[in-house]
């Protein structure tokens, strides 16, 4: 668990413990864009009808592709912080 003494201590990286917060609030951006994008293709099939599903399809894709390209970002953040973790335990390791 984070504690406030944590903050100013570099024995141990917080970004672990708080990269889930970050993912959600990704997530949520990405859906309300993505909402917000919905809304605006079907004000847009009034004006253009293909244009307007071109931009709903659109914003389908992009809602998909905004959460699987969060999700692959914040786990390659935590696998860097795993193999620094793993690179200190080996190093401890040769020290005995």
């Amino acid at each position: 668990m984070l504690e406030f003494r944590d903050l100013f201590q570099w024995d141990r990286f917080i970004t672990p413990t708080i990269i889930k917060t970050f993912y959600w609030l990704v997530i949520a951006l990405v859906i309300l864009s993505g909402i917000r994008g919905i809304f605006t293709g079907l004000a847009e099939m009034a004006i253009s009808p293909f244009g307007g599903f071109l931009m709903l399809l659109s914003s389908l894709a992009g809602i998909i592709v905004g959460m699987v390209f969060s999700r692959i970002i914040a786990e390659f953040v935590l696998i860097v912080f795993r193999i620094n973790e793993h690179l200190g335990a080996i190093r401890e390791q040769g020290r005995m």
